[in-house]
């Protein structure tokens, strides 16, 4: 009986592991309240919380998904509540506990905590600068993303520039990572009010966007769009960033609800251009 037990935990393993790839798949694919719902249900199943991985992995991605869907404060929340667990299960130089901190520390970036999101980044990078495991590059591009992204709101414009640049320069592949450091970089030439290379930025950002499986197109769905109306409205070219300003806010809205970042920012750049 001791058998048929532990061949049917290890079985119930492997079968929860492939839900929880499922409802990852779902969040790369933008598709968030579905990836919230199913993530939870998965840690609801699970009858030893706090001792196996399944829940705290789930968990973190319900956290992901309504970060994504403009509820930042919930996911700070449970990304607090889940640190302990993953230090305790994975430890904290592992892979898992470094990520964890990275989505954290974005979360922290959409509550207008800049400078313990870029802190934060700027940890994880070190610690994970110390690990070779083939896993570490991809927490070190994703706490670099975090550190841009906050730089970006701190209004520290050039380090952005610079960082972005250096990285394009060594990692100028067809993914999701240069997609996200080049769309920051348009942030960063708008802001500076070098909007015809912000323009020219955006291009590219979008012959990379098109060119993703579309599996991995949603998140950013209408981003370069978006930074290209704000490159024209800055150049005075009303007219021409109003429709693409309305097709990402129609579009935003609809795949990802009222309270997403995109979504926000579309409806402001329209009231902007309509002068409110």
């Amino acid at each position: 009986m001791t058998l048929f037990r532990s061949r049917g935990r290890r079985e119930a393993g492997l079968q929860t592991l492939n839900d929880l790839a499922e409802v990852r798949a779902l969040y790369q694919a933008g598709r968030y309240a579905e990836a919230e719902a199913g993530a939870l249900s998965i840690a609801a199943a699970q009858k030893r919380p706090h001792d196996e991985p399944f829940a705290p992995m789930a968990l973190g991605v319900a956290a992901l998904a309504a970060g994504a869907l403009g509820r930042s404060d919930e996911a700070l929340a449970t990304f607090d509540a889940l640190l302990p667990d993953y230090d305790r299960i994975f430890g904290p130089d592992h892979t898992m506990t470094l990520k964890l901190r990275t989505d954290r520390a974005q979360a922290l970036n959409m509550l207008g905590r800049h400078n313990e999101c870029e802190a934060e980044c700027v940890e994880v990078m070190h610690l994970a600068a110390r690990n070779e495991t083939p896993e570490m590059p991809y927490v070190v591009m994703a706490a670099l993303n975090g550190q841009i992204a906050a730089l970006n709101a701190l209004g520290n414009y050039q380090a952005v520039e610079g960082l972005t640049r250096d990285f394009l320069a060594a990692h100028d592949r067809v993914d999701q990572f240069t997609l996200v450091v080049r769309l920051s970089l348009t942030t960063s030439l708008n802001a500076q009010g070098r909007h015809e290379e912000a323009i020219a930025e955006a291009e590219r950002a979008d012959e990379i966007h098109r060119s993703l499986p579309a599996e991995q197109r949603g998140p950013e769905a209408g981003a370069a769009d978006l930074a290209t109306a704000m490159a024209l409205h800055g150049l005075g070219r009303d007219a021409e960033a109003r429709p693409l300003a309305a097709a990402v806010h129609e579009a935003s809205l609809t795949a990802f609800g009222p309270d997403n970042n995109r979504t926000i920012q579309a409806l402001a750049l329209l009231t902007r251009i309509d002068g409110g």
